[in-house]
């Protein structure tokens, strides 16, 4: 059985619904936030979450390859298009792409973690933000014409795009800024997983 340790409005987001949509038991454990011991840094140096130990005992960090990963174990679930299939490579185009979305918002939410002048901390927030834009106006393009990011259903590239913007600081902006992702996005608040995820997550308001 697979273990997730996470906590609330982090990307275990896109992970929960991974495994929820591939209908796979999961033990969850929520890390609180604060001094980890010693056995939580022996399966994430970083002290980051999400972590996956596989049902092998292993243990898996970095969420877009816990996606891939995932999608590879579990075909039937339909969370990737097929290894055979052309929509393979936007899948993993744009879920690589997204990584570094991920690491422009760990730059904006611990600035201080990126700097060692403290006056530089708004800077860093500043840079982060101009990237997440651009990368968002890149994907906006991508989903002109198009319901979803690779291919013609659902994938998981979709919610981790969803889980990325709902965390910018300027979120409010994104149906005119990005009306092709608000349009993702609104099909993704009704689906059944991503709103009881929701619930426990508070990504968005209900």
């Amino acid at each position: 059985m697979y273990k997730l340790y996470t906590r609330a409005n982090t990307g275990g987001f896109v992970i929960e619904a991974a495994l929820a949509l591939a209908g796979v038991p999961f033990d969850q454990i929520d890390v609180p936030k604060g001094r980890p011991d010693q056995a939580f840094l022996d399966i994430s140096p970083l002290n980051q979450v999400p972590v996956l130990i596989l049902p092998d005992g292993r243990s898996m960090t970095e969420s877009a390859a816990i996606c891939i990963l995932l999608a590879e174990r579990h075909p039937e679930a339909g969370l990737a298009p097929a290894a055979s299939s052309a929509d393979r490579a936007d899948f993993l185009r744009w879920m690589f792409f997204m990584s570094s979305i991920y690491s422009a918002d760990l730059r904006f939410f611990y600035a201080h973690r990126y700097t060692t002048d403290p006056r530089g901390v708004d800077a860093v927030k500043q840079a982060a933000v101009s990237e997440m834009d651009r990368s968002f106006a890149i994907l906006d393009a991508a989903l002109a014409g198009h319901d979803w990011l690779a291919g013609d259903r659902l994938s998981l590239a979709d919610i981790y795009l969803v889980m990325l913007v709902a965390w910018h600081p300027e979120v409010a902006k994104v149906p005119t800024a990005w009306p092709n992702i608000e349009r993702l996005w609104a099909n993704l608040r009704e689906h059944r997983v991503i709103k009881r995820l929701n619930a426990s997550h508070d990504m968005w308001p209900a």
